[in-house]
């Protein structure tokens, strides 16, 4: 279409801009086409944008490649497939190194996924004609650490206690745009109807979300009730100055600094006001979440995972299957899908036999079918399973054969005790937190955070560091016996494999720029744990094929099953 245009002296210049990477047979095409229309002088320059991602938040972004592991790890994936996927994930990676201008080196573990795109990618940065001459001189270069989502499948469904990981999980979320329903009541005392509430979060240029969005849920409850405190308060006393000068018998005669003071506060009115009606914005948020949270009885399933991902019933695997049997089969705590991510933790984090994990998964059926889940699919409180509930259990049933069989081919290592981050001090600072959080709460307008916050007191448990966090602090850290010792080291300035071991007796310099990279699905309680090893020196970005909630991570497992 472009060289037809060209070729009809539609344009007296032709500045050409991909926004994706033009393969080399249609670039050869669009040549041949342009110089047989003898249209070649009006194409004046040709640019590759480099837009092969999608940047969320400014350490955040996706390649938005859907139903990624589904494509990679499914059982009709062909070696030709599997290889133009691989080269897709690439040109997205040099997307980004492009963007940053930077040459990283590059990390990834051996054979697999990760090889395939560390040395595809490590070929086109070398084979670019400028990047390797840009402003990657630094001493300080970043580190691009490749990974597969089939060394960590824990972190996808796991629940989640922060947050814009719980926001991520509860309420609907896609590009920064939040969805959910809110009950209005009706006059007369009548059934209130559902109105559709939708808002656009900024991350990066929001000041309460930026601040608080790694938190803890209760915490960042706590911290919008003071800061709304806080501007209403001052929107009163300006309001109360505005009043008492148009009150004044001879205005004129006030003060020039009172008349300076004045003025001053009437200008700072509206964007006091636009802090407002964002911390308001967040109330709803806050509640919305607090809703389904309290209802389906989200931290018993959060602690209890946690626990069993940590490696708290390694030695006591009777009682685990106990807890967990308990939860699935109690039709007062959580929904369907609940239910199942609990029993795929229980598959992957424990080394329970494959018979008491498919008793489990039968009790857990059994208990739903006649005895229905907390909270229905539409919204609605315990009954009996819907047509879409049934579907959804019968797709997670899929989904934890597939894992039983995936266990036994690779049996998942539990997080180890040595990644938990708790201390006396932390467990009082979370109790004076929740102290501070149910008074606020309580002067809140919206008393339903005050009654359901209760409930919420047990998401405060412990931190532990996931798969991606620790294998990423072990290659900064460059820490002996690790990964470091046994993942690839790429550098695309240097035509061969770097020899990982002689680079021991080196001097390497320390990391400062990280990028992590998850092929196969990423998920923000992941990006989120990853900043447990960020600080003023070391900045950590996440990145992954595709971005997905629990239980759309659910239904891709349910479709290999």
């Amino acid at each position: 279409m472009i060289s037809q245009d060209c070729a009809k002296g539609l344009y007296g210049r032709a500045h050409l801009n991909f926004v994706t990477k033009l393969d080399r047979t249609l670039m050869e095409d669009f040549a041949r086409l342009v110089v047989q229309s003898g249209s070649l002088e009006t194409i004046s320059s040709i640019h590759d944008q480099y837009l092969d991602f999608c940047c969320l938040e400014k350490s955040l972004f996706t390649l938005h490649k859907k139903n990624s592991y589904v494509t990679y790890n499914g059982s009709g994936a062909t070696e030709q497939s599997i290889e133009a996927s691989m080269t897709e994930i690439a040109y997205g990676l040099f997307s980004i190194v492009a963007t940053l201008g930077f040459v990283p080196i590059i990390r990834c573990p051996k054979g697999g996924a990760p090889e395939m795109v560390g040395r595809k990618l490590k070929r086109m940065i070398a084979e670019h004609p400028t990047l390797l001459r840009g402003k990657s001189a630094s001493h300080h270069r970043p580190l691009l650490v490749i990974m597969d989502r089939n060394a960590d499948l824990i972190s996808p469904v796991q629940h989640t206690s922060t947050y814009q990981a719980l926001v991520d999980d509860l309420l609907t979320h896609h590009a920064n745009r939040v969805e959910f329903d809110v009950t209005q009541n009706t006059e007369g005392g009548g059934a209130g109807r559902k109105i559709r509430k939708k808002y656009d979060l900024d991350p990066d240029e929001d000041p309460f979300y930026s601040r608080h969005k790694f938190n803890p849920f209760p915490e960042a409850i706590e911290q919008n009730g003071v800061e709304l405190q806080e501007v209403t308060k001052r929107e009163g006393q300006i309001r109360s100055k505005t009043g008492e000068a148009g009150q004044l018998e001879d205005p004129l005669a006030s003060s020039s600094t009172a008349t300076t003071d004045l003025a001053t506060a009437v200008d700072s009115l509206p964007a006091l006001l636009d802090r407002k009606k964002q911390l308001e914005v967040h109330t709803s948020i806050l509640q919305a979440v607090m809703n389904e949270v309290a209802s389906r009885e989200v931290p018993q399933f959060f602690e209890l995972e946690t626990a069993l991902a940590t490696g708290t019933y390694k030695n006591d695997l009777a009682k685990a299957k106990k807890e967990v049997m308990d939860l699935v089969t109690d039709p007062s705590k959580g929904n369907v899908e609940d239910k199942i991510r609990l029993v795929v933790v229980y598959c992957l984090a424990t080394t329970a036999k494959t018979g008491d994990v498919a008793e489990v998964a039968e009790a857990m059926k059994t208990a739903l079918e006649t005895r229905g889940s907390a909270i229905n699919s539409d919204g609605s409180q315990r009954g009996l399973l819907d047509k879409a509930d049934r579907n959804k259990l019968a797709q997670g049933l899929r989904a934890i054969e597939y894992l039983k069989q995936f266990r036994s081919m690779h049996m998942m290592i539990p997080m180890s005790e040595e990644a938990m981050v708790n201390t006396d001090a932390a467990s009082a600072a979370g109790k004076d937190m929740l102290t501070s959080f149910m008074k606020s709460a309580t002067n809140q307008a919206t008393g339903l955070l005050a009654k359901a916050s209760e409930k919420v007191g047990s998401v405060l448990g412990k931190i532990h560091k996931h798969h991606a966090t620790r294998v990423v602090e072990n290659l900064c850290e460059m820490k002996p016996h690790s990964e470091d010792d046994e993942y690839l080291y790429f550098d695309p300035k240097v035509k061969e494999d770097v020899d990982v071991h002689a680079l021991r007796n080196m001097t390497r310099a320390p990391v400062r720029e990280v990028i992590a990279f998850v092929i196969g699905g990423g998920c923000y309680s992941e990006y989120q744990n990853l900043q447990m090893i960020a600080n003023e020196r070391r900045h950590v970005s996440y990145g992954s094929t595709e971005l997905l909630d629990p239980c759309s991570f659910l239904a891709q497992l349910g479709q290999l099953g």
